[in-house]
């Protein structure tokens, strides 16, 4: 099934589980999720398997194993294809690409890229050109420099960087609904391949030990 857009109530069911977040909500309101929600991001990972590989969605429930917030339900449906995520709830669609997270074998041969001049001011430009095109960049950033480096470091900001991703975000619209939804995604994760790229060749992934 090619995608369409993502159903009519789709908004509304999450905002109901912003207000709402209770099982007997999810029970209830299960078939739209399945309609609105999950069966139309499955299409549209599939019209993208293609060009970015294939993706997967993610479980709507919530780890509460070691959270305070006990609330059993995620307030959105994300998906994620090799280095890109998108993601879909009650404040609209929202495509990304890049590191959300890393470890900390990861954060030391990110630090170690960028430090390169070449590696380094490569990475620049690409940051500097997603900004130019309207992606935001983003990421977990320490206060402070890094412990040893140069305050004058031509790049101290990125080696700030304890992640690092480019986000792209629309509020509810006509558009969720539609095709040219997916025509959004695309074109963001498009743009967002010179980021991913240079992650993928400097930084890679963690090898440490999954605990």
């Amino acid at each position: 099934m090619a995608f369409a857009g993502f159903g009519e109530d789709a908004v509304e069911f999450y905002d109901g589980l912003v207000a709402d977040n209770s099982k007997a909500y999810w029970t209830d309101r299960k078939g739209v999720y399945e309609r609105d929600v999950r069966d139309p991001m499955r299409a549209l990972l599939a019209d993208c398997e293609a060009e970015f590989g294939a993706g997967k969605i993610f479980r709507p429930y919530r780890d509460v194993r070691f959270s305070n917030d006990k609330t059993p339900y995620k307030t959105h449906c994300g998906a994620t294809v090799g280095g890109f995520y998108v993601q879909v709830g009650g404040d609209g669609l929202m495509a990304a690409g890049g590191h959300y997270q890393m470890a900390s074998d990861q954060v030391a041969r990110f630090r170690t890229a960028v430090d390169d001049e070449r590696r380094g001011a490569d990475l620049a430009d690409r940051v500097a050109a997603l900004e130019a095109a309207g992606i935001r960049v983003a990421g977990e950033r320490l206060k402070t420099r890094p412990r040893g480096v140069d305050p004058e470091h031509p790049r101290l900001e990125l080696l700030r960087h304890r992640s690092l991703y480019g986000w792209r975000q629309w509020p509810p619209d006509d558009a969720l609904h539609g095709p040219e939804c997916l025509d959004r995604v695309v074109t963001t994760w498009r743009a967002l391949r010179p980021l991913t790229e240079w992650l993928a060749d400097h930084v890679g992934v963690s090898e440490q030990p999954r605990r």
